[in-house]
């Protein structure tokens, strides 16, 4: 059933993960502007509000961590909380956007509780009142799609379509001045043209071993490219690996917890190049047309680098699709068996297939992944 959007001019988007989650999202919300939602709100997690800002289809943004999401958050003072400041921002409707694996019954009931007089949503189970247009959850027994192409699809269902599929994130002038101020103190008289890298990611399950991290980058120093680490400092591996790789990096320069979200993107934006696990600033780079060379956990199959030059990376293992934050087997194979070698490869793969001039167009490639088996 489509909606009169004449009627839903205020639309309120919810999706209460993390960072890399909503922005996966964002050819969705461009989607509903163009079908006619002339302001659009987010309820999104504390991470996922961070984002916001360099999102233009958003106009609104409230940060919530409930009760049914993994968070640091006890008590149910910001539940009822939430219901209240949904219930001021009166939308004419909300969409619920999730992963298959996760239930958007809890969300649709704080809407309900809300007055929020219309939702739609992916459910599994029939969700009567609470879910007004509900699309029938297929995933995965008919197949898993791509996190955006679910999203994209949601809206569809109701008529919304968007004419550019690409993920969103606004960069702006003033996040590049900044950046560059930063970069001058820090030695780096570059403008661009640089390697990114990002050792971290909020799942310990979704991390590549801190030290063929490191030993990737020491393999990548004779190309003559600096390399700017932006993260990744949540393993305390870390910073024993570059300690003792210091003599062989001698370009490195360490922007982690330096910089803003913003300044990120602007790192990013003028690279040539991202080496990361799959996380949020891996969707930031594929957002703004970066090559990616993605350390992918085989936590879930969805999330892969979204239209851009790509090399998805990972070991081939039984236990694969677990869906689990922290690794159930303790080894974290999917990821310890890919070697630092082949990321190096693969990064001078995409450096070749995408060179162009610093700041001209990016040629846009489909993903490659390589699965390894010993």
């Amino acid at each position: 059933m489509a909606w009169n959007w004449q009627e839903c001019a205020h639309v309120l988007c919810i999706r209460l993960d993390n960072m890399g989650d909503v922005v996966m999202c964002t050819p969705a919300f461009r989607a509903l502007r163009q079908a006619g939602a002339r302001r659009l709100s987010l309820l999104t997690s504390h991470s996922g509000a961070r984002v916001a800002a360099y999102i233009p289809e958003v106009d609104t943004a409230l940060a919530y961590d409930p009760a049914w999401v993994k968070n640091d958050s006890h008590g149910r003072d910001q539940d009822l909380d939430a219901i209240a400041r949904v219930r001021a921002l009166r939308p004419d409707a909300a969409v619920i956007f999730t992963a298959y694996s996760q239930s958007p019954l809890p969300a649709a009931l704080l809407c309900h509780l809300a007055g929020v007089p219309r939702v739609l949503a992916h459910c599994r189970e029939n969700p009567y009142r609470l879910i007004s247009d509900w699309v029938r959850e297929t995933e995965p027994a008919s197949g898993v799609r791509h996190e955006v192409q679910r999203q994209l699809d949601l809206v569809a269902s109701v008529g919304a379509h968007c004419d550019n599929a690409r993920m969103s994130f606004r960069v702006s002038d003033s996040d590049r001045f900044s950046l560059q101020a930063k970069l001058h103190r820090a030695g780096v008289t570059e403008t661009g043209g640089w390697i990114c890298a990002h050792a971290g990611a909020t799942a310990s399950s979704r991390r590549y071993p801190a030290r063929q991290m490191v030993q990737a980058l020491v393999e990548l120093r004779g190309d003559g490219r600096r390399i700017l680490l932006l993260g990744g400092h949540e393993d305390a591996e870390l910073a024993v690996a570059l300690a003792e790789a210091r003599q062989l990096l001698p370009g490195l320069i360490d922007l982690s917890n330096g910089l803003t979200l913003g300044e990120l993107g602007a790192a990013l934006e003028a690279s040539a190049l991202m080496i990361c696990n799959n996380s949020g600033p891996a969707h930031i780079a594929a957002a703004l047309g970066v090559p990616v060379v993605d350390l992918y956990a085989l936590t879930n199959p969805q999330h892969t680098p979204w239209q851009t030059p790509a090399r998805v990376l990972n070991h081939d293992v039984p236990c694969k699709y677990c869906y689990r934050s922290v690794c159930p087997e303790g080894h974290q194979a999917c990821l310890a068996g890919v070697a630092p070698t082949q990321v190096a490869t693969a990064a001078r793969e995409l450096l070749n297939e995408t060179r162009v001039d610093l700041f001209g167009p990016r040629a846009a490639k489909e993903t490659t992944h390589v699965h390894t088996r010993h």
